[in-house]
């Protein structure tokens, strides 16, 4: 309801309760009514204070009924205040708080534009320490690349050393061998070296009972060979091999276990041409291939300045020495090596003969697969040749 509807309202009231408190209060007076034993005068006057009470009463409970901002005026207005004046704190320490947030984010501002300008500038300052990191970089790897390729070099030399020098020990020792030999044969006339084989077989038992035919045929053998040895021109009619029946029970023992053997009979000691007894002993040790055709076994360089024939056919000589040293060290127990003269001779030729300055690296190869006991066979081969480079004088 609108304001001016209200007041209306109330006027209208007002009015007609008036009227009607007057018309009561002049009927009671002249009817002369008494309240409360009171005076009529009296009685009137209660009558016509009761009715501007109920006007005041009637006229506030319309306000009351008709208009809820007077409800909540007058019975909630402490309340309202009291929640106005908190939210008017709150509003004001919110209003300082983004007064604050605001002087923060100023200076927040402040700060990201400064880092922002170091940030720049220390860019610009790191772009030149950029490059020369990377200039460090490549030189470092370029480094790294040389320090490991001078590693592998010198690897590589070490282990070329080291196969030198095992073939430079193993050529002292068998020089002091055959230094050793000499002596023996300036000394007397030794037609079986110490640990030279008499005979040897590859043995492959398929029953135990074949053990002691297969020794005593070895026997029989290495006797033949000694006889033939030792005395010349003899019939081979008696027994001058002594081997001790303890080693020839133990070698019996072996044999019965299954698997492929190599039996060898050697020399004890040196024997020379005459005497009656050669004193030996068996050996025994697991059949097993030594060399593989095509394997190369040794092999030497000819220099550009070296066309002599005698030189160079020394130098084979010397080629098959070490072929033969590591068919040795491999387990073979042949005797010297087997190769092709006509062969040798032909290279000597055309080694000799060659162009001036020539150099030209040999091999010696095995020419088939052997066993332990197996003769080897070497052959030569030619690798390449290149022209030695002339060395510069000072």
């Amino acid at each position: 309801m609108s304001g001016w509807l209200l007041i209306v309202s109330l006027l209208v009231l007002g009015g007609v309760l008036s009227t009607l408190g007057d018309r009561l209060g002049s009927r009671v007076g002249k009817a002369r009514l008494s309240l409360f034993n009171l005076r009529p005068r009296n009685t009137a006057v209660v009558i016509t204070v009761l009715t501007g009470s109920l006007i005041s009463a009637m006229s506030l409970g319309l306000m009351l009924l008709v208009s809820q901002q007077l409800r909540v005026g007058l019975f909630e207005l402490d309340q309202i205040q009291e929640r106005l004046q908190a939210s008017r704190a709150a509003l004001e320490r919110s209003q300082r708080e983004r007064a604050e947030a605001e002087s923060g984010r100023l200076q927040a501002r402040r700060l990201l534009i400064e880092a922002r300008r170091q940030a720049i500038a220390l860019r610009q300052e790191l772009q030149p320490l950029q490059a020369q990191r990377q200039q460090l970089l490549a030189e470092r790897d370029r480094l790294s690349g040389e320090v490991r390729s001078r590693d592998a070099d010198i690897r590589r030399n070490k282990a070329e050393l080291a196969q030198v020098q095992r073939r430079i020990d193993a050529g002292a020792s068998e020089l002091r061998q055959l230094e050793n030999n000499l002596i023996a044969l300036r000394r007397g006339d030794v037609v079986i070296a110490s640990g030279q084989p008499l005979a040897t077989a590859k043995v492959a038992l398929e029953k135990p009972s074949q053990a002691r035919p297969v020794i005593n045929a070895l026997l029989q053998q290495a006797n033949r060979f000694a006889f033939q040895r030792v005395l010349p021109g003899q019939p081979a009619n008696r027994q001058i091999l002594l081997v001790p029946r303890s080693d020839i029970t133990r070698l019996e023992e072996m044999l019965v276990k299954p698997g492929s053997w190599v039996v060898s009979i050697l020399a004890a000691t040196n024997v020379l041409r005459g005497e009656q007894q050669v004193l030996a002993f068996p050996d025994l040790r697991p059949n097993r291939p030594v060399v593989r055709g095509g394997e190369v076994l040794a092999s030497t360089t000819i220099e550009g300045d070296l066309r002599n024939p005698e030189a160079i056919s020394r130098r084979l000589n010397l080629l098959l020495a070490a072929a033969y040293a590591k068919a040795q060290r491999q387990g073979t127990l042949a005797d010297g090596v087997q190769f092709d003269a006509t062969n040798a001779n032909q290279l000597t030729r055309s080694l000799a003969e060659r162009p001036a300055g020539e150099v030209a690296q040999l091999e010696a190869v095995a020419s088939h697969d052997a066993d332990t006991p197996d003769p080897i066979g070497v052959t030569f081969r030619w690798v390449r040749s290149r022209l030695s480079q002339p060395q510069r004088l000072p």
